[in-house]
């Protein structure tokens, strides 16, 4: 899906994962049902819900593209993901056995094979 420009593409790569967390009843994931089991999983969830990154409620726009993710839209390379992190680096093939599906600007996306995790594809 071709994206308008002023859409924030890393929102909806970031909602993509946690959409398919909350769906995946596979790895990490066995007990998480919904998405705000998800944010707050500990261990896991999300690194601005643990340490109180949010300042301010979600603006309009925001859950504009909460909804599209929450209605079904997916975006490369995060269609199938479960976990995004930023390297110092160039990203790994693999991490935690997980393969890499792309990067998007400084982060890495990654996915489980659809034999481990049926669920997210």
């Amino acid at each position: 899906m071709k994206l308008k420009v002023k859409e924030n593409k890393g929102c909806l790569l970031v909602g993509n994962v946690g959409v398919n967390r909350a769906k995946a009843p596979c790895l990490d994931f066995r007990n998480i049902r919904t998405i705000r089991q998800m944010v707050f999983q500990n261990p896991g969830g999300f690194e601005a819900t643990q340490k109180g990154y949010f300042y301010q409620r979600a603006r309009q726009s925001e859950i504009t593209l909460a909804r599209r993710v929450l209605r079904g839209e997916r975006f490369n390379p995060a269609e199938n993901s479960l976990w995004f992190f930023k390297p110092s680096g160039d990203c790994p093939a693999q991490w935690y056995n997980q393969n890499n599906t792309g990067r998007f600007k400084s982060h890495c996306f990654f996915a489980p094979t659809q034999a481990d995790c049926p669920g997210v594809y």
